[in-house]
């Protein structure tokens, strides 16, 4: 079962349980539909959803559906399954997509294989002896083995009234295939009445070869399914320390309880939510508040499951566990987030619906208006122009409109440092109304570092530095490490102190030859009664004003230096964000960072609209609010505190050098983590639709013009009729426009 159970009761006789499943076996967006259909039907259900997108379906039940066995039993009546009472189901559900990838992948080698020798047959060897014969062979097995699943899934399909596109490719091969051995064995049925025996083998072997790579690239993308849930639920430890009657035992992360006391060693991750009973640390919130800056944990300070403790060590007593803890929380949201997106309702397939009875129902019209107004043999021509029809509609080119385009995209965008993982925000990216930023890591580098360091005197003494660079070198600070990055660009090398004393929330002192030196904050230094020259205060206030942290070095008597801190802005995120504000695009910052720093930041890149000490929740609930308004909404972020907001958007983007989270979650990432990516990703999105329109244009007016011509509506103007070679012609003519029509979007300028 799902561990994302919901009991909710109704009254006092009857409970309603809500679970969700993964689905098996689903194909195409109209599979989706059936499974939800048969489960709101079955007996006990009272709603019931499928998302196709991520193969999966909850369901609310009452007490009279005995075990979820019951819903399994339902699906799998009408050819698809549930995974329902195993321990990890989604490991069940990636292992069959992994399987059924591969046999796609199979099916279309193969078939390709087959076919290339049936095609070079019928195109150049006509005449060879047994040529026929050789084709029949040949594609025999890649129509009914390699191409099976079409005839399953549109006998599935038929089963519920319904039809795709397995509808039509199953019945333009398969007739295209019988026809053709029709003649093979008795040409003289056509040669008898003047006629030559025709075969389209080639056409039906290339056909289920054509559309089964368009297969192979659908199922790539599912096989590819974001591993964020785990790779969320993997933050967490599976045992933890605990301090049972005084004595610290190692135990599973299942059995803590609220009021625990648990240990927590440098490097490790917090298993669940509580407060420092003893011992201090720095602690790596960033995947909470988004923010670099490790912060200081003392007693009766809290700390959240999933962040990283640092060089400290401490003991703390467990508040929250379980599905209570902020991890948890998160988890959830983003599943939420993903599972209620509506399914993926692919142009073609929606198309297909309509366009497969429409080509069905013209065949038989055909053969019947032949059979009763044709005259002199009317059969054989009403026979000969049906096929023809189905041949013609053959949905090659209508199949390859989407996917090629797509691919020809994806792989733009790679050239552009734009790696795309699906169609969906590819197609939708050019609609964007409206782009909200994260800020740290995302418009900032997401690395403090020095951005400035005044020494008070006009030629520093060489030792000091030694002693600063020793000093940070020993501090467990984070951002020590951005001063001693600093120095060691100058070379500069440690030295033996006499001592060194870490002072909780103010910095560290430390001695050398006789002499005390401080390493801190303002309120180290007025502690200890240093004096702070006039153009040191100002200068200060002035860095503090541009949302720098301003440090102090000094000795027991006086400031030696002063050193800025900062997250630097990317040197591209101005010229991005006002490329953006061009196309006409709201562009927002949000930002669990302070007021101060948020409107400084704002401030230097160009924006209008941000907000600060915003918390991952607060992120998701202003993309509502913005799509609520009706804007079609951008999410660019690169933390796990933005992977909610990421799920919910209808275009999210993250950044490349963030985290793994993030990435997963986004349907974009940007390799460079560069801003200046968005625009460029936005019009590749437009340039990518513009071909997909215009090779669905084709693939259309082909039809509308080829269908009633194979028909024969030019019959008794000019007695003119289609042969079905011409037609299978036709057919692969189609196709290559629209591939050729897909590849000029190389050559275009994003």
């Amino acid at each position: 079962m799902s561990p994302d159970t919901l009991t909710i009761t109704k009254n006092k006789t009857s409970k309603v349980k809500r679970e969700t499943f993964p689905v098996l076996e689903m194909t195409c967006a109209a599979c989706a539909v059936s499974v939800e259909s048969i489960l709101k039907t079955t007996t006990g259900v009272k709603d019931a959803g499928v998302n196709f997108a991520n193969q999966s379906a909850w369901v609310e039940y009452d007490s009279s559906v005995s075990q979820p066995a019951d819903l399994q039993n339902a699906v799998r009546s009408i050819g698809y399954d549930l995974v329902v009472n195993v321990e990890d189901p989604q490991a069940v559900q990636e292992e069959a997509q992994r399987k059924h990838y591969e046999a796609v992948k199979q099916r279309t080698i193969w078939s390709t294989i087959f076919s290339i020798p049936v095609v070079v047959i019928g195109m150049f060897f006509m005449d060879m002896p047994y040529g026929t014969y050789i084709s029949m062979m040949l594609t025999a097995p890649v129509v009914f083995y390699f191409g099976r699943n079409f005839f399953v899934n549109a006998w599935k399909q038929a089963r519920h009234g319904k039809a795709n596109m397995d509808t039509l490719v199953a019945l333009s091969t398969g007739i295209a295939f019988v026809f053709s051995v029709f003649n093979t064995f008795f040409p003289d049925f056509w040669h008898s009445r003047g006629m030559h025996a025709h075969v389209y083998f080639e056409a039906a072997g290339v056909v289920v070869a054509f559309i089964s790579l368009g297969k192979l690239l659908e199922e790539k993308a599912k096989s590819n399914t974001s591993s964020a849930l785990k790779k969320l639920m993997g933050l967490q430890p599976k045992t933890v320390r605990a301090l049972i009657d005084g004595v610290e035992q190692e135990i599973p992360i299942a059995v803590v309880k609220v009021g625990y006391k648990l240990q927590v060693r440098p490097g490790e991750k917090i298993p669940v939510d509580g407060v420092v009973v003893n011992g201090s640390s720095f602690v790596d919130e960033s995947m909470i508040s988004g923010e670099p800056v490790a912060v200081e944990k003392k007693a009766g300070e809290k700390v959240f499951a999933g962040t990283i403790n640092q060089k400290g060590s401490f003991q703390f007593e467990a508040e929250k566990v379980g599905g209570d803890t902020i991890l948890a929380q998160i988890i959830k949201m983003v599943q939420q987030a993903q599972g209620s997106k509506a399914p993926v309702q692919k142009l073609v397939d929606k198309i297909a619906g309509i366009f497969v009875p429409i080509v069905i129902g013209i065949a038989i019209l055909t053969f019947i208006t032949w059979v009763v107004i044709g005259g002199d043999n009317a059969f054989t021509y009403g026979l000969l122009n049906s096929v023809t029809v189905l041949v013609i509609a053959c949905p090659c080119a209508l199949g390859l409109a989407t996917p090629t385009a797509i691919m020809v995209g994806v792989g733009k965008g790679a050239e552009n440092s734009i790696l795309i993982k699906d169609a969906e925000s590819l197609e939708l990216a050019h609609k964007v109304t409206a782009v909200i930023l994260d800020k740290t890591g995302t418009i900032t580098e997401g690395k403090p570092v020095v951005t400035d360091f005044v020494w008070a005197a006009t030629e520093p003494n060489s030792k000091e530095k030694q002693i600063l660079f020793t000093l940070e070198s020993q501090s467990e600070h984070p951002l020590a490490e951005a001063v001693v990055n600093n120095l060691k660009s100058e070379l500069i090398n440690s030295i033996a102190l006499d001592s060194f004393e870490s002072i909780t929330a103010r910095g560290v002192k430390g001695s050398a030859d006789g002499q005390t030196y401080f390493v801190g904050n303002r309120k180290l230094i007025d502690e200890n009664n240093i004096l702070v020259p006039g153009h040191i205060v100002n200068l200060a206030s002035k860095l503090q004003s541009e949302a720098k942290t301003v440090v102090y070095f000094s000795d027991n008597q006086k400031v030696l230096a002063v050193i800025a801190i900062a997250d630097k802005i990317k040197s591209t995120s101005k010229a991005a964000i006002n490329a953006l504000q061009k196309k006409g695009i709201d562009v927002y910052m949000l930002t669990g960072d302070n007021e101060q720093t948020a409107k400084a930041v704002a401030s230097q890149v160009g924006l209008k609209y941000y907000m600060a000490e915003v918390l991952p929740s607060d992120k998701a609930q202003f993309v509502k609010e913005l799509q609520a308004k009706g804007k079609i909404v951008a999410m660019v972020g690169d933390g796990i505190n933005d992977s909610h907001a990421l799920a919910e958007a209808d275009v999210s983007i993250a950044m490349g050098k963030g985290s793994d989270i993030a990435m997963d979650v986004a349907k974009m990432t940007l390799i460079t983590s560069d801003l200046q990516s968005i625009p460029k990703a936005l019009n590749l999105s437009t340039k990518t639709v513009m071909g997909i329109k215009q090779n669905l244009f084709w693939a259309f007016i082909y039809n509308v013009i080829g269908i009633p011509i194979a028909a024969g509506v030019l019959y008794p103007v000019n007695g003119f009729l289609l042969d079905p070679m011409i037609a299978g012609a036709a057919m692969a003519l189609s196709s290559v426009s629209v591939v050729g029509n897909s590849l000029r979007l190389r050559a275009a300028k994003v």
